[in-house]
């Protein structure tokens, strides 16, 4: 429902063309002023605004696990709506992928070398799980890749990165500062006892703002923020991925006060992100640092290179002149999981060597551990019981879920498109190209399903659309009426 004023008439009007008397000069007609219309319609971008702005809530519901699944159906409905379906290019590489996800079910009965035997109905829960997942995540990369600038525009993308950045470092600071707070998903409250009792549900159900796990030698306990993620590893990974996007759409293409809280929450995170006892996201932050320098090396922006020297530096003396240096050093000689990832990572190696072609399915559960072929744990030896082959990355679920065939299509997608993407030199070129590496380096220490896979097929989807239009604007004649150009700045302009 929508409310317009109706145009009123009367003394004063500008007389049209038709009117004037032959020989008077014709007055331009002024533009007729149309007054703002209320519409209680939802924006076209409905599902991927909600997905985003209302993730923590999602999170204290208990449903972060299935909200793309969820969120996916109207984008379906909206896609299906219009017509043929755009696909970024190498597509064809990600549908082997999704077709292996569904084949693989043929060997969840098969068991692994050194494992225990399947048993029960989880393993086809499981699959189910991971299939529907990777389902989802592929409709919200090609919905984002097929809405229009005026629909939803990049800056905006961008932007919704930006703040999923803020809520991750606001999560990251009540994570550090109040490890045991926790709750009870609502959720849990409706939801069936069969249902609600299985042992995935349950974790889900029982809301955290960290990890407490024994880290380094010598403390009884270390807690790691993982709000509002289920696990420490996925806070981790995800922050270095969104303040990626922080920055470019808060700091670099953000106006003055907008760029000053952008700068502010990016030196807030520095102590959760030490707090948080993640190698993997330091040395991911690490590379991020070395590759936007190369960039800009190349590209001949010194002074901005300059700037991030500078910021670097900053942080590192207020990391040295703070406890934060000590949590730092001990956390780095204290590698508590190098001999656990080891023993998966070898499992997982050669469990695709005895099924490579289409692996087991997902992951399987080893006899005994790196500590004891002793099954459970125990007061003198916690660390010991069953592991899961593929629960140390994404890389090696891979392996034993789909096999090689699954590894290869996998990396085959994210390393096209960042080849396809090198020459786009633009702030979401340059940022979308480096999340693309991470999410090739980070899948060899954490998983990547649900907000990680999606965040990455959403920046495919993203460099997509800005080489689209890029080269549209190139190949653009000059004598034509120049339409509405989108404010976001593409790569090529200097």
């Amino acid at each position: 429902m929508s409310t317009v004023t109706p145009q009123r008439s009367g003394v004063g009007a500008y007389p049209s063309a038709g009117d004037a008397r032959r020989g008077d000069p014709i007055r331009p007609v002024p533009p007729v002023y149309q007054p703002r219309t209320w519409s209680l319609r939802l924006p076209t971008a409905w599902p991927l605004i909600a997905l985003f702005v209302l993730w923590p809530v999602w999170w204290a519901l208990g449903l972060s696990s299935f909200v793309f699944v969820v969120f996916a159906v109207p984008m379906v409905v909206q896609l299906w709506r219009r017509g043929p379906v755009r696909v970024p290019p190498g597509f064809g590489i990600w549908l082997v992928l999704l077709l292996w996800v569904v084949l693989s079910a043929l060997m969840l009965d098969l068991t692994s070398p050194n494992t225990l035997p399947p048993g029960g109905g989880g393993r086809y829960i499981g699959w189910a799980i991971r299939v529907a997942n990777y389902v989802a995540m592929t409709v919200v990369m090609l919905y984002v890749l097929n809405l229009s600038e005026r629909e939803l525009s990049r800056r905006r993308v961008v932007r919704l990165f930006g703040f999923m950045g803020v809520v991750v470092v606001i999560g990251g600071w009540l994570g550090s500062l109040f490890p045991t707070l926790g709750f009870v998903a609502p959720l849990r409250f409706v939801l069936p006892e069969s249902i609600a009792s299985q042992p995935f549900v349950a974790s889900l159900m029982d809301v955290k703002f960290a990890q407490v796990q024994q880290v380094i030698e010598g403390e009884a306990s270390s807690p790691r923020p993982s709000a509002p993620f289920e696990y420490t590893n996925s806070w981790g990974e995800n922050t270095a991925i969104l303040l990626i996007w922080l920055i470019v759409g808060w700091v670099v293409l953000g106006r003055p006060l907008r760029r000053t809280f952008g700068i502010a929450i990016a030196l807030a995170a520095v102590f959760p992100i030490i707090y948080s006892l993640n190698r993997g996201l330091w040395i991911g932050l690490g590379i991020s640092a070395v590759y936007v320098a190369i960039r800009l090396a190349l590209r001949g922006r010194m002074l901005v290179l300059g700037g991030l020297g500078l910021a670097v530096g900053l942080i590192g003396v207020l990391i040295i002149a703070t406890p934060l240096g000590r949590t730092f050093d001990d956390r780095l000689q204290n590698g508590h999981s190098d001999d656990i990832r080891t023993t998966l990572s070898q499992g997982a190696v050669q469990a695709a060597n005895h099924s490579p072609v289409l692996g087991y399915g997902g992951n399987r559960a080893l006899i005994g551990s790196n500590r004891s072929i002793a099954i459970g744990k125990s007061e003198d030896c916690p660390q010991c019981g069953n592991r899961e082959l593929g629960s140390n990355g994404q890389f090696w679920a891979l392996l034993v879920g789909q096999g090689y065939v699954g590894a290869l299509c996998y990396n085959g997608f994210f390393l096209y498109s960042l080849w396809r993407y090198r020459r786009d030199h633009s702030p979401i070129g340059i940022a979308g190209s480096l999340v693309l590496i991470l999410m090739l380096f980070f899948q060899f220490t954490y998983g990547a399903m649900e907000a990680t896979l999606a965040y990455g097929l959403i920046t495919v989807a993203l460099l997509a659309r800005n080489d689209r239009l890029r080269r549209a604007a190139a190949t653009r004649p000059s004598t034509s009426i120049p339409g509405p150009r989108p404010r976001l700045v593409t790569g090529g302009e200097r």
